[in-house]
């Protein structure tokens, strides 16, 4: 069984991405995302339409389980890039690979979000791969996103928030609260937006539940309540 990443998969993803390059491009999306890591300047499908023959190519294929999380942790850890951290979160995601997406990876996942630390590859990652583990495992993973709630890191505890969104008429209820409560009071910009995406995502659901929690929660912050209550007509 192959264990390593696969030998050809991330060097092709990065040729293709400099063939692509646009620096131009990328210097303003380097700005606009306040990021670090430079951008080789794929527009989003660009970068998608660069990815999906490779991901399709049979010869690229991941072999096992233990050569696809390889696999995306070269692609995270060596790069050099941004679109090199999508890549990754494009493999970890791709049909292909979706019953590997489960409770065993949630490691990777947690990983991955402590490295990134920012909000455009944390909440990739919170609102699919995270998500996705948790519909199928919940027993396991309501547990593990309690603690992840009340992490050392604010990005896992976004995370956590964010876990259920999209979740739609299988959104835990409880789990919900039990993930925003412990956040409520943290005065970080993303954490307080955080809490109003996910409830105001589950308003499409449930509107009632919704109303009750932030009636409930006075102490919830003026841009979680704004957020929350956007499309149900009520005061903010």
């Amino acid at each position: 069984m192959t264990s390593g990443p696969h030998p050809d998969f991330a060097s092709r993803v990065r040729a293709e991405l400099v063939a692509h390059a646009n620096p131009e491009r990328a210097a303003g999306q380097q700005r606009y995302m306040k990021s670090a890591m430079p951008y080789f300047g794929l527009t989003s499908p660009q970068l998608t339409a660069v990815l999906r023959p490779l991901l399709r190519d049979p010869a690229l294929a991941m072999g096992s389980r233990a050569q696809w999380e390889a696999t995306i942790r070269e692609l995270w850890d060596g790069a050099t890039h941004r679109e090199e951290w999508y890549a990754a979160i494009a493999l970890a995601r791709h049909r292909a690979y979706r019953t590997w997406v489960d409770s065993d990876a949630m490691p990777l996942w947690e990983r991955l979000i402590r490295t990134g630390a920012w909000w455009d590859v944390v909440d990739d990652i919170a609102t699919h791969l995270v998500r996705d583990t948790l519909l199928t495992h919940p027993d396991t993973e309501r547990l593990r996103l309690r603690e992840w709630a009340a992490a050392d890191s604010l990005w896992v505890r976004r995370a956590a928030i964010l876990s259920q969104v999209g979740a739609g008429e299988r959104v835990d209820q409880a789990l919900l609260t039990d993930v925003i409560e412990p956040n409520i009071a943290d005065p970080d910009f993303f954490s307080r937006k955080a809490i109003g995406w996910a409830l105001r995502d589950h308003a499409r659901t449930d509107p009632e539940w919704v109303g009750r929690f932030v009636a409930a929660h006075p102490d919830l912050s003026g841009l979680s309540r704004r957020e929350a209550l956007k499309h149900l007509g009520a005061p903010a």
